[in-house]
C-alpha cells in the first residue's frame, strides 16, 4: 500500500520530520524510520502490518450522537468575514446584514429532542453530545439552559459551546456548567488593537478585554475548559506573538488550548489575502511553540478525520438544527435559504433532493491557494509541531 493509498483508505497521514517520519492514524501516532519507507515513496509492507497490528490504523469506537443547535441566529458582533453575513455593511460600519432571525423556543426544543431520540435509536447510539451554536448562542441564554436541562433525560453526556463570550457572566457560566457544559470555544483576531478593529460590536466598540475578563471570571467559578481559536489574516498576523504573551499573562493556561486558523470562513465581500507560503509555515510553527512554552495546550496533529456531524453524509451520527427546527448538513449552511436538508418534525428529505446541499466542514471556504498547496502547508506545520513535542518530551 502506498502513502496515497493509506490516505484514501482511512485518512491516515505520513509526514516527514527532521529526524524521522511520522505516521498519523485514527488509532494514534507512530514514528517511522527511513528503513520503513521504500525508494518509490511507499510504506513497506512489514511496517504497514505492524501499524495495523498495533491498532494505529483502526478508529476507536464512538457511541455518541453529535447534535449542533443554533439557539439564536442573531449576533451582537459585526465581523466582516462571518460566513453568516449576506453582504458587507454598505455604510462601512459594523452592522452587516445576516441570515434570517430565528430564536429557539420550548416547542422547538421538544421537536429537536424527539428527532434526536429517533436518530439515536436508528443508529444504535446511546450517548448525546450537544454543541450550542449561533449566531451568538448567549443571545438566548434561556434556550441554552432549557435545551441542556431537558437533554439530560435523552442521554446527554457533555456539551460544548462556540461563543464570542461577550455576554457570559459568572452566574450564567455556573448554570451552564451544572448542566454538563464542559468546553467553550472563543475566537481572537490577533492582539488587542487588531482584534478590536476586526471583532467589533454591532453597536461599535472592541471586545478583547471583555472576552479575557469573562474567561477569567468564569474560570474562577467553574471547571469549564477553553479553546482559544486565533484567526490569522493579513490584517492581524503581525500582532499574534504579542497576543500569545498577553493572553498567557491573563488566563489560566492550564485550562486553555489554543490553535491558529487562517481565516477561511470568508463572508460575502471579504477576502483574506494571506497565502500559504513557507514564511507563513514558519510563523505558525513559532506561534505554536510559544504557546506551548507559556503553558497552553496545542492539539496534536491527527489523520484526515471526518466530522461526526456532517462527515457520514446522511445524519446518522449527528445533526445540525437551526433555531427554527430546520435541518442543515453542516453548521456552515444552517439558516441559509436553499440549503435545508429537512426539518426535525419531518426528518431528512430524500437523498436525491439533498445531494447537492450536503457539504462537509470547510467545503464552502474560498481559498486563494489550491488543495495541494493547502495540504503541503498543513503537513509542514504539523510535522514541525510533532518534532517539537517529541524533542521537549510532550508527545
Amino acid at each position: 500500500m502506498s502513502l496515497g493509498q493509506i490516505s484514501r483508505a482511512g485518512g491516515e497521514r505520513v509526514l516527514r520530520g527532521e529526524r524521522n517520519w511520522w505516521f498519523l492514524g485514527p488509532g494514534g501516532i507512530a514514528r517511522l524510520r527511513e528503513r520503513h519507507i521504500a525508494e518509490d515513496g511507499t510504506v513497506r509492507p512489514e511496517a504497514l502490518r505492524r501499524l495495523d497490528e498495533s491498532g494505529l490504523m483502526t478508529a476507536r469506537a464512538d457511541n455518541s450522537y453529535s447534535l449542533t443547535v443554533l439557539t439564536s441566529t442573531d449576533c451582537n458582533l459585526g465581523c466582516g468575514y462571518c460566513f453568516q453575513n449576506t453582504s458587507q455593511d454598505t455604510g462601512g460600519g459594523s452592522r452587516p446584514p445576516r441570515i434570517a432571525h430565528a430564536r429557539l423556543t420550548s416547542d422547538t426544543i421538544t421537536s429537536i429532542l424527539a428527532f434526536t431520540d429517533r436518530q439515536m435509536a436508528a443508529s444504535g447510539l446511546d450517548d448525546l453530545r450537544i454543541l450550542l451554536f449561533g449566531g451568538e448562542p448567549l443571545l438566548n441564554p434561556r434556550g441554552c439552559i432549557e435545551l441542556l436541562a431537558r437533554a439530560a433525560d435523552h442521554g446527554l453526556t457533555s456539551a460544548r459551546m462556540v461563543s464570542n463570550l461577550t455576554l457570559l457572566s459568572p452566574q450564567l457560566a455556573a448554570q451552564l456548567a451544572e448542566l454538563r457544559l464542559k468546553h467553550i470555544q472563543v475566537t481572537f483576531d490577533g492582539d488587542r488593537a487588531e482584534h478590536d478593529r476586526i471583532r467589533v460590536r454591532r453597536s461599535t466598540g472592541g471586545t478583547f478585554d471583555t472576552i479575557v475578563r469573562n474567561i477569567v471570571r468564569a474560570t474562577e467559578v467553574t471547571d469549564i475548559r477553553w479553546t482559544l481559536r486565533v484567526n490569522v489574516s493579513h490584517h492581524n498576523h503581525h500582532g499574534i506573538d504579542a497576543m500569545i504573551d498577553r493572553l498567557a499573562d491573563a488566563v489560566d493556561t492550564a485550562r486553555c488550548s489554543i490553535y491558529f486558523a487562517q481565516v477561511g470562513d470568508i463572508g460575502i465581500g471579504y477576502d483574506n489575502q494571506l497565502t500559504h507560503t513557507d514564511e507563513l509555515i514558519a510563523r505558525f510553527v513559532r506561534w505554536q511553540r510559544a504557546a506551548l512554552d507559556r503553558g497552553f495546550a496545542v492539539n496534536r496533529p491527527g489523520p484526515k478525520a471526518l466530522c461526526a456531524t456532517c462527515g457520514p453524509g446522511d445524519g446518522s451520527r449527528g445533526g445540525v438544527v437551526n433555531a427554527d427546527g430546520t435541518l442543515a448538513s453542516c453548521w456552515e449552511t444552517a439558516g441559509k435559504p436553499g440549503w435545508e436538508v429537512g426539518t426535525v418534525d419531518a426528518g431528512y428529505l430524500p437523498a436525491e433532493q439533498t445531494r447537492d446541499r450536503w457539504i462537509g466542514c470547510g467545503d464552502s471556504y474560498r481559498q486563494t491557494d489550491g488543495a495541494d498547496v493547502l495540504a503541503a502547508f498543513r503537513d509542514g506545520v504539523d510535522s514541525a509541531l510533532l518534532d517539537y513535542l517529541d524533542a521537549t518530551g510532550r508527545l
